[in-house]
């Protein structure tokens, strides 16, 4: 599985992911421009010793992701999609693509890739706009390992 952080802003929700991704064994895809630097000490505080067990790609776009692995199957997580995250099949090998905390991910890259945006059910409230990034992370992935039945987890 493959997780992707679309120019993520806040240290400690991709040092969280980090960690996540290595106690899952998924590849952590970095999308530049970071809100943060890499030797920030609360994204190393919040993945804590798991950075050596993470796998990290960086790339200078979302587009270069897209064509990098053009044989990939995406999905684009948005509080704006139609279809929830519990009502698609993933495979082993997906990618589940994360915008930034303050935006989300680009309007032009959902408009693109409608029929592939998930979200996950929330209360309809102005107040509640979305969840914390590293929450939507877990929550999204772990329904994923659970559909592929946890290959490779005990």
């Amino acid at each position: 599985m493959n997780i992707v952080l679309v120019e993520p802003e806040i240290p400690g929700n991709t040092g969280t992911i980090a960690r996540t991704c290595a106690a899952t064994n998924c590849r952590l895809h970095l999308v530049r421009p970071l809100g943060f630097s890499v030797d920030d000490k609360y994204l190393k505080r919040a993945g804590l010793d798991y950075w050596p067990l993470v796998d990290i790609a960086y790339y200078d776009g979302i587009e270069e992701v897209l064509e990098t692995h053009r044989s990939g199957r995406f999905h684009f997580l948005t509080t704006k999609a139609r279809k929830a995250y519990h009502q698609v099949a993933f495979g082993p090998d997906d990618f589940l693509v994360f915008g930034k905390e303050t935006k989300g991910l680009p309007e032009s890259l959902l408009n693109a890739h409608q029929e592939e945006c998930l979200r996950i059910p929330m209360v309809d409230l102005p107040q509640a706009r979305s969840l914390n990034l590293s929450n939507s992370v877990c929550i999204v992935l772990y329904e994923a390992l659970r559909q592929n039945g946890f290959k490779g987890l005990s």
